[in-house]
């Protein structure tokens, strides 16, 4: 099925294009490979200082690729440095964390990732390898304080970091098992993340796949997400000096989702989300499958969002955009509007098909703030409840079949639909 995009979508798919043609440079320039630094590749030797050292000697030489041939390679965190760098881990090689609490604090009291990139300029992770967080040891405890309500006993490490850095590149390498989130970009403009695979146990808790924050100019393309968490989550925490949104001009196409709470915006949207697509996407299993999510005090604006030529099975809320997070109360009067309510407006959802357990999801917006300008076009949806749209103004529903066991198909409280 063909997709009519929105000029400002159709903008979309040329900005970001035309932001990866400046990459042609990256990975030329020596060949750093680690065993030459001292690196065992054993499994058991401590290979982060040979690591190290020759990631700080590619840096010195003014970029090139640090190689990680077939092995297991035992590390600490690792700091990557200097422009024009990637870090390519062959087919067979491990690059394995140690899963050592005390391993993941620097000098200032932070916890770091098993890998970090801070203000660099044209940085690539490639190749067939495997990056593991060990993040196992940590899971117990988070499982327990979420059983209980508890705080969570000890702040957890995202395993791949990269901050405020523009022409990032991750391609063909397999994530998995992190601590917390695998991948997070944060402040980054120009990121590709393309046939990349991202694993972790389906009851591992806040693992998600990748979470590209206040980020410009970002591609997920052909990617298989299987998480404890969000397969992606684009977040927008806090305003950018000079733009209106703070994360906008994304795209997640041909990527595939099994375990996982869906590809989501929020819950952090205070500083706006725009430009956001996901399409030709398949969710198996599930817990969500489009999601937008926030809350009083984190909310801000989220506009020009398409989700287009989706395929579900066994996806639990199928269509879940709400303003409340976690949950809707079945009560809730109206609040004073602030510049942290949140905003959404102008979302798409076409040419959706799914065969789901439970219900079709909800579209719910604050009694102050609600939901405007939703349009479902072709959707058909097998389902055993119906969609709930509350709190909600101009939702449109063409040429669409929302199939469901008992009740009404669609189910309204102060909205109305047509």
């Amino acid at each position: 099925m063909k997709t009519q995009m929105s000029l400002s979508l159709r903008r979309l798919f040329t900005v970001c294009s035309l932001a990866l043609v400046c990459r042609a440079a990256m990975g030329q320039g020596g060949m750093f490979n680690v065993r030459d630094f001292g690196a065992q590749g054993d499994g058991r030797t401590m290979d982060s200082p040979a690591i190290q050292k020759a990631i700080d000697a590619c840096a010195a030489a003014g970029g090139g690729t640090v190689r990680l041939a077939p092995g297991a390679y035992l590390s600490r965190p690792l700091f990557l440095r200097g422009n024009n760098l990637t870090l390519a881990l062959d087919k067979g090689a491990l690059l394995q964390g140690t899963g050592e609490f005390s391993d993941y604090g620097n000098s200032r009291g932070e916890v770091v990732g098993l890998i970090n990139a801070d203000g660099l300029k044209y940085v690539s992770i490639s190749g067939a390898g495997v990056i593991d967080g060990a993040g196992a040891p940590w899971w117990p405890a988070v499982r327990q304080a979420k059983k209980t309500g508890s705080p969570e006993p000890r702040r957890r490490p995202k395993m791949v970091n990269f901050h405020h850095c523009q022409g990032v590149t991750l391609r063909d390498v397999t994530l998995q098992n992190s601590p917390s989130f695998h991948l997070v970009p944060v402040d980054c403009e120009d990121v590709l993340i393309d046939h990349v695979t991202i694993r972790a146990p389906g009851d591992s808790p806040n693992t998600d796949a990748i979470d590209p924050s206040t980020c410009r100019n970002v591609r997920i393309l052909n990617c298989v997400l299987d998480v404890g968490d969000d397969n992606v989550a684009v977040k927008a925490g806090h305003a950018v000096a000079g733009r209106d949104f703070s994360c906008q001009d994304i795209i997640v196409s041909n990527c595939t989702c099994l375990h996982g709470h869906g590809i989501s915006i929020g819950s952090e949207t205070s500083g706006g989300v725009s430009n956001f697509m996901a399409v030709h996407c398949t969710f198996d299993g599930t817990i969500s499958g489009i999601r937008i999510k926030s809350a009083r005090g984190r909310g801000g604006r989220v506009e020009t969002i398409l989700y287009s030529d989706i395929t579900m099975k066994n996806v639990k809320h199928p269509i879940d955009i709400a303003c409340y997070y976690p949950k809707v109360p079945k009560d809730d009067p109206a609040q004073p509007v602030t510049s942290l309510t949140p905003s959404y407006h102008g979302i798409r959802i076409e040419n959706l098909e799914g065969d789901c357990p439970d219900g079709a999801g909800e579209i719910v917006g604050l009694p102050e703030s609600p939901v405007r300008g939703v349009t479902l076009s072709n959707v058909h949806l097998k389902t055993v409840t119906g969609l709930l749209v509350k709190n909600s103004e101009g939702v449109e529903i063409k040429n669409s079949r929302i199939e469901v066991e008992r009740g009404e198909p669609v189910m309204t409280e102060n909205a109305k639909v047509n």
